[in-house]
């Protein structure tokens, strides 16, 4: 990355982190049964999910171990599944990257028992304003991920409420159209990884197995002005959004419709933003009490935000990273380039 800022061992390590975890996530594509469960809120896990979650707060704990984490799972499939526990245990230990030194910055649990706690530890985390939080999906869009479709690997840091640095992965990222879809994928190597740090701008590089390969800053989105030139990024099976409402809101702009790129992962939408060929993103909820969880967002809205986007609620508000697990002060979400966000925020107020 150009230039010196203080978080340049954080970067390092989530770089690393998120490139190994990305290694393993593939590992699990190549198998044809892929451990797949359903937790109680009825989503498709993985052994991928509890694996690369356990890496994954491995690397930083050991490298931070006064920070809070916060992840997705916790360890009570795998403590009441001793075949699938055993089949988790035995992708975590065989995942290394090719280079030593960038392998010896990180760290892998030694135990079975180790690694249930170190998966625990994610999900007993909660971010705050008095705190210093890494955030985590160890893959986000598992539905997509058993497809062989696009699916993220997620790590943010979050300060007091306020994002720092932010990590994706796009294993099965294929940008050669120049527009993401669910179905074009990298197919023969490892996609790409964006990344940002706050005041710093937003980078991508190439994943591959070993040390990090060299990464270029990502042009800022243009300042449009014209609805006409709204590009939306949504997913029409998305049972928590209003596609209704999204569609009668840029009928109400006067802007194109239907939105041209569609994804499953909320991450992988901000990745669709920032180099996929789109520049918005609204989610109306459905339910008045829905709220995202944090680990869908922290990172992803970082990056586009580096690009020249503004993120807030449906409302306009700044979104709030220090409310614990979700972003619990934020009701739907407005993402666009700021040279237009304030018409949207306008346009939604006028229909709802």
């Amino acid at each position: 990355m150009e230039p010196m800022h203080p978080y340049t061992k954080e970067l390092e390590i989530a770089c690393l982190t998120v490139q190994r975890a990305t290694l393993l996530t593939k590992k699990v594509l190549d198998a044809v049964d892929k451990g797949a469960l359903d937790k109680s809120d009825s989503s498709p896990v993985t052994i991928a999910d509890f694996a690369a979650q356990a890496l994954i707060i491995g690397a930083i704990h050991r490298a931070f171990p006064d920070d809070d984490i916060v992840g997705e799972e916790d360890s009570k499939a795998l403590r009441g599944n001793e075949a699938l526990l055993e089949r988790t245990w035995e992708l975590v230990s065989s995942i290394h990257l090719d280079d030593e030194m960038s392998e010896a910055l990180l760290y892998s649990p030694k135990s079975k028992e180790e690694m249930l706690d170190l998966i625990d530890l994610g999900a007993r985390g909660s971010c705050s304003r008095e705190n210093r939080s890494w955030v985590l999906d160890p893959v986000d869009g598992t539905a997509t991920f058993i497809n062989g479709q696009q699916y993220a690997v997620c790590l943010a840091l979050v300060e007091n409420g306020v994002q720092r640095l932010g990590v994706l992965g796009g294993p099965n990222l294929n940008l050669e159209t120049g527009r993401m879809h669910e179905d074009i994928v990298d197919r023969d190597g490892f996609g790409y990884q964006l990344f940002a740090v706050a005041g710093h701008g937003a980078f991508m590089r190439k994943m591959g197995t070993g040390t990090l390969l060299p990464a270029n800053r990502i042009d800022a989105k243009p300042q449009i002005t014209d609805p006409k030139d709204l590009d939306f990024v949504d997913c029409v099976a998305a049972t928590s959004s209003n596609i209704v409402a999204h569609e009668r809101l840029a009928s109400h702009l006067g802007a194109p419709w239907p939105h041209t790129t569609d994804l499953w992962a909320a991450q992988l939408r901000y990745v669709a933003i920032a180099v996929g060929g789109c520049n918005t993103l609204i989610k109306i909820p459905r339910n008045a009490s829905y709220r995202s969880k944090m680990w869908d967002h922290a990172g992803g809205m970082l990056i586009v935000q580096e690009l020249g986007c503004i993120v807030s609620d449906l409302a306009g508000n700044p979104v709030d990273c220090g409310l614990g697990r979700t972003l619990a002060g934020c009701y739907g979400m407005i993402v666009a380039p700021a040279s237009i966000h304030g018409r949207l925020v306008e346009a939604v107020k006028q229909i709802m």
